[in-house]
C-alpha cells in the first residue's frame, strides 16, 4: 500500500476545502486532537480512529490558552517534523497546524466556561486550565466538524470535560475516549515525561502502582478513606509532592460521600462507578494518572 503524505492545513479555510469535499463524497471524518510531542499514547488515539471513520484529521496546536504564566508552554516539546514522520504509517489524510494568531487574533476575546465535571482536581490547582481547553476544542471542533472526536483517558477529567461540553452545546460529534497508554512498567505515557531525569524516571512508575494498590483493596472490600490515607503517604515518601489522590464518581467526578459507602468506609457492589485519578510533583514535573475501580 502507498502512504500518502497528509495534507498540512494551517488555516481553517484551508482544512475546510478538503474537508468539505470528504463530506461532499459522503466519508466520515475524525479529529484527534493534540498538542505536539507524539508518543504512542496520541498514536493509540490515531490507531482508534483509522478504526472508525474513512478520513482521519490530526491537530497540532501547542494552546496557550491552557497555560498559566508560570507553566511552561515555552518549553513544552515542539518536534513538528518528527511528529509527521511518526504520523505517515498510519496514513492520515490531513494535519491541522494553526500558529497562535490564527487560532487567537487579534481582538480575541470568547472563552467557554464548563462546569460539572470540571469542579476540582485539576481545577483546584490550574484554575485556567479547563477554559482554554474548552474554547480550543470548541473551535478544533467548528473548524473540522468532525463525526467523531478522540481523546486518551490519561487525561480522564478533561475527557469528560470535553464530552459535557460537547453535548451541553449540541455539537454534533462523538467524544471517544480512548485508554491509557503505559510503558511496561505502569507510567502513563505523556510528552512531558521527557523531563524527568534518569532517577525521577525510575521513581514515577510508584504513582500508578499506589493507585493499582488502592484500587485492589477498595474492590477487595478494604476501607477506601484509610487505603487512600496509606496511598497519600506512601507517595509522599516516595519523593513525590502530592497535589491530589482522589476517589471520584467516573461519570460526573463528584466526590464519593460516606453515603456511598457503610459505616467502615468500604463501598458495595450497587455503589456507583469509581475512578481513582492522582496529580503529583516529581521535581519539576507534575504526571497526572487515573485508573477505573
Amino acid at each position: 500500500m502507498t502512504i500518502r503524505h497528509p495534507i498540512i492545513a494551517s488555516t481553517v479555510e484551508d482544512l475546510r476545502r478538503s474537508v468539505g469535499q470528504w463530506r461532499a463524497d459522503g466519508q466520515s471524518v475524525g479529529l484527534v486532537p493534540t498538542m505536539g510531542a507524539l508518543h504512542a499514547g496520541h498514536l493509540s488515539l490515531v490507531e482508534a480512529a483509522r478504526r472508525r471513520v474513512q478520513k482521519v484529521v490530526v491537530s497540532i496546536f501547542v494552546n496557550p490558552a491552557q497555560f498559566a504564566p508560570n507553566e511552561d508552554f515555552d518549553a513544552y516539546p515542539r518536534t513538528f517534523e518528527d511528529d509527521l514522520r511518526k504520523l505517515r504509517p498510519y496514513d492520515v489524510e490531513a494535519v491541522f497546524a494553526p500558529n497562535a494568531t490564527h487560532m487567537y487574533p487579534e481582538g480575541f476575546a470568547t472563552r467557554i466556561e464548563v462546569g460539572g465535571p470540571s469542579q476540582g482536581l485539576e481545577s483546584a490547582f490550574r484554575p485556567h486550565f479547563f477554559s482554554g481547553v474548552a474554547t480550543v476544542v470548541t473551535k478544533l471542533l467548528l473548524a473540522v466538524q468532525p463525526d467523531i472526536a478522540f481523546f486518551g483517558e490519561k487525561d480522564y477529567q478533561q475527557y469528560l470535560v470535553v464530552r459535557r461540553m460537547a453535548r451541553d452545546l449540541m455539537i454534533p460529534c462523538e467524544i471517544a475516549g480512548v485508554p491509557t497508554v503505559r510503558e511496561a512498567d505502569g507510567l502513563a505515557l505523556s510528552s512531558r515525561n521527557v523531563y524527568l531525569t534518569k532517577g525521577q524516571r525510575a521513581i514515577a512508575p510508584r504513582l500508578n502502582g499506589e493507585l493499582r494498590a488502592v484500587a485492589n483493596a477498595v474492590r477487595a472490600g478494604c476501607n477506601a478513606r484509610k487505603a487512600l490515607e496509606a496511598a497519600r503517604h506512601a507517595i509522599d515518601e516516595a519523593g513525590f509532592r502530592l497535589d491530589y489522590l482522589e476517589l471520584r464518581h467516573a461519570e460526573t467526578l463528584e466526590p464519593l460521600h460516606d453515603s456511598a459507602a457503610d459505616s467502615s468506609g468500604e463501598f458495595s457492589r450497587s455503589s456507583p462507578p469509581k475512578r481513582l485519578l492522582v496529580a503529583a510533583w516529581l521535581g519539576s514535573t507534575r504526571l497526572i494518572d487515573n485508573i477505573a475501580v
